[in-house]
C-alpha cells in the first residue's frame, strides 16, 4: 500500500470514529456524557484537519500520489 493510500484510509477512520462519537453524543440522554463527546469530537475534528493537511503536502510534493 503506498503512501498516499495509507494517509487516505487513515482519513476514512478518522471519519468513522468522528461520526461514532457523534452518533454516541447524540443518543444520550446524559449532559456530561454528552459534552465529553463533544470534547472528543473537537480533538478528532483537529487531528482531521492536520491529516488532509498533510495529504494535500504530499499531493503537492510528490505528483504519484495526485488524486489517489
Amino acid at each position: 500500500m503506498t503512501i498516499g493510500a495509507d494517509l487516505k484510509q487513515c482519513l476514512a477512520t478518522i471519519k468513522s470514529i468522528e461520526a461514532g462519537l457523534s452518533s454516541l453524543a447524540i443518543n444520550t440522554n446524559a449532559e456530561d456524557e454528552q459534552r465529553l463527546y463533544h470534547e472528543q469530537m473537537m480533538v478528532i475534528e483537529e487531528i482531521k484537519q492536520d491529516l488532509m493537511k498533510r495529504i494535500g503536502e504530499v499531493e503537492r510534493e510528490e505528483e504519484q500520489y495526485k488524486g489517489f
